[in-house]
């Protein structure tokens, strides 16, 4: 295992192997990729055969199902490859290619399996159930069969479906103009430092110069942010409230009574789980007005501002953890889940998932993808801070949940929904968390600590909730005949923001724009899935700290089961029921414990 140990950013065929995931376990090399990528497209073409046949009896429905899982098989394995090796060195034009050959792969079997749900749902209604009962080989699709089925209210005929099929393009557009203003053309101006150094500002430098300890400098780099959008905010809020209105459409298209329910239905997610969490989040915001009281004591300042959000309340002196201290020390912090979760965690950390270090134009942040016929990886960018440890603990979850649900269902049921996508990696963090601070000694770590534990329940729980009722709000607004506008929308944000932030934060104008730069807000109700998941993974971490063996078998289950259950039914038998407020408010109960730690450091340190 080699470290880094210098800035200069080595080229990829520089990196050691031993740094590196094992993309080949996928394809030998290229040829191998492409050979694979046109057998691929002549699977898909013969897929066209089965249309106006999948009533024809139940073995032709069940080959045809069959056929094309094998066929989402080969193109998941042709998506992880190329998209891999693109994120290796994004300036590689080769691989470029190869993802862009996939992406046109991709559309054309979509093209091809159009006829699917239009003929399943015309088909007679006894078909399907009698099918299911009388051919072994279709009981691997029943949890899919039986979704397509409950989805039938809200799916057209076929001459409206393919009418609505031509809208497809437009559907998209109002967030493809959003995401080539924010990515191409909107400029930062940049601000200078107390040493008159210019500092650039872009998207991605964005947070990380909020959490310099030059607090004037991040005064400067949050109004030099926020006036670009200010020059842009009408245009912004014309876009904004074209995707609101195309939402509409689609809603009413589909004889849903609302945008919300539309989404959430998706997953067969009641919407009262939506209200339940904002309702319960309102119930714990003087909690969170007492961190932010915390926060503003910590940092000494008479007024605290939104740009004071992110610097750190103490200093991190946790630099210069190696990646083999980094994997014992998740190692040790899962114990709680068991020999043979840790005996995975450590064949994939040691086994070649994941790509450990930086090199030059390698994809920034990390992740975890992976394809279903073979094993997760982990796209690290490691530096050595214990931020990292816990983002490795972060990744292995999200990758063990799609390794479970890879080797216990066929494809059609392994792939589990981003309602529960956050759950496993967030449980790994806060179980990661628990074992740290109990084995903390000096006051400064467990506060640094604690304050990244805050942090986690500030930025997740608290913030996408927000996001959450900004969302609601605005389409509530929409289908009831309201024009919104930039005046309308900063006014909607800016009270939301001092509801939640509360009456010992400076409301600054600049925030009221931060609706502005939110791309999630162009995949409709989508956020609120942090929240829930964040709520649910510090619920079943509790049940595995608490009650042992019987807990820690339920969560195993939970992460066997990928989709093949609706979410909440998959949580339920974990023991966690999101259709009620209690998740959410257990999490929101160990917020405030985590507050009553921190302010006893605190006063023992005499800060």
């Amino acid at each position: 295992m080699a470290e880094q140990t210098t800035h200069t950013l080595p080229l990829r065929e520089k990196v050691p192997s031993s740094d590196k995931w094992h993309i080949e376990d996928i394809f030998a090399d290229d040829n191998a990729f492409l050979a694979a990528l046109s057998a691929c497209r002549t699977h898909i073409n013969a897929l066209s055969e089965f249309k106006n046949h999948l009533g024809d009896s139940a073995e032709t429905l069940c080959h045809y199902l069959t056929e094309k899982e094998k066929v989402l098989v080969e193109l998941d394995s042709l998506y992880c490859y190329a998209g891999h090796r693109s994120d290796e060195d994004t300036s590689n034009p080769h691989y470029q290619d190869l993802r862009g050959q996939v992406d046109f792969t991709g559309n054309h079997f979509y093209e091809v399996t159009a006829f699917e749900d239009p003929e399943l749902l015309s088909l007679p209604e006894n078909f399907i159930p009698d099918a299911l009962s009388t051919c072994p080989d279709l009981v691997p699709f029943t949890h899919y069969l039986e979704n397509t089925l409950r989805m039938k209210a809200h799916t057209l005929s076929r001459e409206e479906e393919a009418l609505l099929s031509l809208t497809m393009d437009l559907d998209s557009t109002p967030q493809s103009i959003f995401y080539m203003f924010n990515n191409a053309d909107i400029q930062f101006e940049s601000v200078t430092d107390k040493d008159g150094h210019e500092v650039g500002i872009s998207h991605g430098r964005f947070v990380p110069l909020l959490e310099s300890p030059d607090r004037d400098l991040r005064r400067k780099v949050f109004q030099s942010y926020y006036h670009s959008f200010n020059q842009y905010k009408n245009t912004v809020a014309a876009i904004f409230a074209a995707n609101l209105k195309k939402e509409l459409f689609y809603t009413k298209a589909r004889h849903y009574t609302s945008s919300m329910e539309a989404h959430l239905s998706q997953n067969n997610i009641p919407t009262a789980v939506y209200e339940q969490l904002i309702e319960a989040v309102h119930d714990a915001l003087p909690e969170m007005y007492r961190y932010v009281r915390l926060r503003r004591k910590m940092l000494g300042v008479k007024e605290l501002h939104m740009y004071d959000v992110y610097t750190p309340l103490v200093s991190g002196e946790h630099a210069n953890i190696s990646f083999d201290e980094a994997m014992a020390i998740v190692s040790r912090g899962l114990a709680p889940l068991g020999e043979s979760y840790i005996r995975l965690l450590n064949e994939g950390m040691h086994g070649g998932w994941i790509d450990r270090y930086e090199n030059k134009g390698k994809r920034t942040g990390a992740y975890s993808g992976g394809d279903y016929a073979h094993h997760p990886f982990v796209l690290m960018n490691y530096q050595g801070t214990l931020d990292n440890v816990f983002t490795l603990a972060h990744e292995m979850g999200h990758s063990l949940h799609s390794w479970y649900a890879n080797h216990t269902h066929h494809y059609v049921d392994a792939s589990y929904s981003i309602f529960v996508a956050e759950i496993a990696s967030t449980c790994n963090e806060a179980l990661l968390m628990n074992d740290l601070l109990g084995r903390c000694s000096d006051p400064h770590e467990k506060l640094w600590l604690l304050n990244h534990y805050l942090d986690m329940f500030k930025g997740t729980l608290f913030r996408q909730t927000m996001f959450a009722e900004f969302e609601k709000i605005t389409h509530e607004k929409t289908a009831a005949g309201e024009t919104l506008n930039a005046q309308s929308l900063c006014r909607i944000y800016g009270d939301l923001n001092a509801l939640y932030f509360g009456p010992d934060m400076t409301n600054d104008p600049e925030i009221s724009l931060e609706w502005a730069r939110i791309p999630h807000f162009y995949m409709p109700f989508y956020v609120y899935q942090y929240a829930t998941g964040f709520s649910a993974a510090i619920a079943l971490s509790h049940r595995i700290l608490t009650e042992g063996q019987p807990s820690v078998e339920d969560y195993i289950n939970f992460l066997k089961a990928g989709g093949s259950d609706y979410p909440i039914n998959v949580l339920k038998k974990a023991g966690v029921d999101m259709t009620t407020k209690f998740p959410v408010a257990s999490a929101l109960s160990v917020f405030s414990s985590v507050l009553d730690e921190a302010e006893k450091v605190i006063a023992e340190l005499g800060l």
